[in-house]
């Protein structure tokens, strides 16, 4: 009703232009219309095209590069680079009256609780917490990450932002939610940094590590074709190892030379996994895969050596050294005693012996190192001889500087092996080349000498596993005293069984501390400053 009359009292509307035609005309005008529209949209002002993390130049400063990679893979809050804290000097409360006027005043305690409030919020944040080297933003030498996840992303984006840290040394995540997958791509992620940086600590604690985990950790560590030759300390503390992977972290040691300090505590390891640990730190039989392998390296190492030394070459051509040597003789004696006709009949066969005689000398000298040369006894006539031959003796009157010999072409040939066994010397020799010993058709190696520290703490080891660490022990005293006028690694310095499944008054337990008690250099160094205390 009210639309009907309200309806003639209606004002008219005028008409819109376009809408006199019939509903068919406005039709197609708005499908023409939407034709000559453009089907772009643009973005809005402002906003620029999604960027691709690979095709981004990391810079070398992780708060940079990692904020960066961070936008570009989509993350809008994500965790914050930032200097590690240093801990406090220990506040001494002032008894004066200003500054406890100064604590009572109601409008500071109240800024001074929502201040620490949001401290509290902020310490809780995930972050990146780094030290620097001498406070440049390009020398991160440490990584600290504790209590927040780390997911597989994260990872990927650390594959392209660490590698540029040359300084960085140590790698800390500690309750990071590392699982199977995270963690071999983070295992993944380290031969990618030690291409260009050398990480020498890394610590895992607190990640639910099982044996699957301490597998992949043990392989990181050695295998037959593989080793890992710059992580120095490994921290595996508060994880899930049991036997099976503390038997893969032995595994890892057995060709393993370079862990100096090793953490299982607080883990689950009993004395299956114990005598697996304490086994592959004193000798122990190679296996069949071992054998082989190392035999394969003493051929390949021989074959190396036959093809650097001149030894293969030197019977084979001193015929033909002794003959050149006799006709450059010859043409040189003919050239300077010209006029002396039986001088020069005779010069050939007595150049020849004393060539002879000079060559043996020469190996002689050669064998035994002397730095006298041969050619010192030998007459004028050999003078005249290089002065009359300058262009073609010239090249080898170079002094040898290695044993005093003048240099042929043979000569020349010796000194590269030299060369190159400086390089070797430095070189990190495989363990599978290291002596041997052979007993009963078995072959022995003297086992890891140069692990330092090892941390048994809170485990599941009884009076049986601290049996094979004993014979472990009472080994590696025995083998420091045969080698201790030479140097090379001597073993465990500190070992801690302590908080297992035994007395403290165990037999076994009380050897085992007498035994690494002079071994302790930290022990030691009290029992020093506490001696020089006494007796000043």
């Amino acid at each position: 009703m009210s639309s009907e009359q309200s309806a003639p009292g209606a004002s008219p509307r005028a008409p819109r232009p376009g809408t006199q035609k019939s509903s068919g005309a406005v039709t197609k005008k708005g499908e023409r219309a939407a034709k000559e529209k453009p089907a772009t949209v643009l973005p809005p002002v402002g906003e620029e095209e999604p960027k691709s993390p690979e095709e981004y130049q990391c810079t070398g400063v992780l708060e940079i590069d990692f904020a960066e990679l961070c936008t570009r893979w989509g993350y809008t809050d994500f965790p914050k680079v930032v200097n590690r804290p240093r801990p406090h000097p220990p506040f001494v409360p002032s008894a004066s009256l200003s500054e406890k006027a100064t604590l009572d005043d109601p409008r500071l305690s109240g800024s001074c609780s929502l201040n620490s409030l949001e401290s509290k919020y902020v310490f809780f944040r995930p972050t990146i917490q780094v030290e620097l080297e001498q406070e440049d933003s390009k020398s991160v030498k440490e990584i600290y990450i504790r209590g927040w996840k780390v997911e597989e992303r994260i990872l990927g984006i650390f594959s392209k932002c660490l590698p540029p840290l040359t300084q960085l040394q140590a790698i800390n995540f500690w309750k990071v939610g590392l699982t199977d997958k995270t963690l071999t791509t983070f295992i993944e992620l380290l031969p990618l940094c030690s291409s260009t940086l050398r990480i020498a600590h890394l610590s895992l604690r607190n990640n639910n590590i099982d044996d699957r985990g301490a597998q992949l950790l043990g392989q990181a560590l050695s295998t037959l074709h593989s080793c890992n030759r710059t992580l120095v300390s490994l921290n595996l503390g508060f994880n899930h190892i049991g036997d099976e992977g503390a038997g893969y972290i032995a595994d890892g040691l057995r060709l393993n030379r370079s862990l100096l300090w090793l953490s299982l505590a607080h883990n689950r390891i009993q004395d299956k996994g114990a005598l697996k640990l304490a086994e592959v730190l004193r000798a122990f039989e190679l296996t069949h895969t071992e054998v082989v392998e190392r035999r394969r390296l003493l051929l390949e190492k021989g074959t190396q050596e036959r093809s650097r030394s001149p030894s293969s070459s030197r019977h084979g051509d001193s015929k033909t050294d002794r003959e050149k040597s006799q006709m450059v003789g010859i043409s040189n004696s003919a050239l300077v005693d010209k006029t002396d006709k039986t001088q020069t009949m005779k010069t050939p066969k007595g150049l020849g012996k004393k060539k002879e005689k000079s060559w043996e000398l020469a190996k002689k000298e050669e064998k035994s190192g002397s730095g006298q040369s041969p050619t010192q006894g030998t007459p004028k006539k050999e003078d005249a001889t290089k002065a009359g031959k300058g262009k073609v003796t010239i090249p080898e009157q170079k002094p040898s500087r290695i044993k005093g010999i003048k240099i042929g072409s043979r000569e020349k040939r010796s000194i590269l092996p030299e060369s190159e066994l400086v390089v070797e010397a430095t070189e990190v020799i495989n363990p599978l080349l290291e002596p041997v010993e052979h007993r009963d058709g078995k072959v022995f190696m003297p086992g890891n000498k140069v692990l330092l520290h090892l941390n048994l703490l809170r485990n599941r080891i009884t009076e049986v596993g601290l049996e094979g660490f004993l014979a472990t022990v009472q080994y590696q005293m025995q083998f420091s005293k045969a080698k201790s006028v030479s140097k090379g690694p001597v073993g465990l310095l500190w070992l801690s069984l302590a908080k297992n499944c035994f007395a403290p008054q165990c037999p076994a337990y009380a050897i085992i501390q007498e035994l690494m008690l002079p071994r302790d250099p930290i022990k030691a160094k009290l029992r020093e400053d506490e001696a020089m205390a006494f007796f000043p």
